[in-house]
C-alpha cells in the first residue's frame, strides 16, 4: 500500500487500535464467565472462540505493522506505540466491560508509557 509517511502512520495506528480491541476481547472476554450467574463454558470452547477473535486481530495487526514500517517507523517505535494503545484500549475495557474499579495508578502507568513513546521517537522530533 503506497501512502505518504504521515498518512501511513495514521492508518497504521488506527489499524493497531482496531486490532487491539479484538485482541483484548480474545484474551479477557471469558473472565466474565467466571462471575456468579454466568454460563459455564468448557475450556476448549473458550480457547476456540478466543482463537477466532484473535485471527481477526492478526488480519488487522500484521498489515498495520507493515504499513507503519513502510511509513518509516522502526520495530521499537511500532512496539511502544502498540503498548500505549494496549493500555488506552484495556483500561476502558476493564472498567466498562469487566466492571473493575478505577485506580489512579492506571493513569500514571499510561503517562510512563507516553514517556516511552517520546524516547523511542526523540530522534524524529
Amino acid at each position: 500500500m503506497m501512502l505518504g509517511p504521515k498518512s501511513g502512520i495514521v492508518v497504521a495506528v488506527a489499524m493497531l487500535v482496531a486490532s487491539n480491541l479484538f485482541m483484548t476481547f480474545a484474551w479477557y472476554w471469558h473472565l466474565r464467565l467466571q462471575k456468579p450467574g454466568a454460563a459455564n463454558w468448557p475450556m476448549y470452547a473458550i480457547v476456540l472462540v478466543s482463537w477466532l477473535i484473535a485471527l481477526v486481530e492478526y488480519v488487522i495487526a500484521v498489515p498495520a505493522n507493515r504499513i507503519g514500517a513502510e511509513s518509516g517507523l522502526n520495530v521499537a517505535q511500532l512496539k511502544i506505540i502498540q503498548e500505549v494503545i494496549t493500555v488506552t484500549v484495556f483500561v476502558p475495557f476493564m472498567l466498562l466491560f469487566m466492571g473493575e474499579k478505577w485506580r489512579w495508578d492506571y493513569l500514571w502507568a499510561l503517562l510512563c508509557m507516553v514517556g516511552a513513546v517520546y524516547f523511542v521517537n526523540r530522534a524524529r522530533l
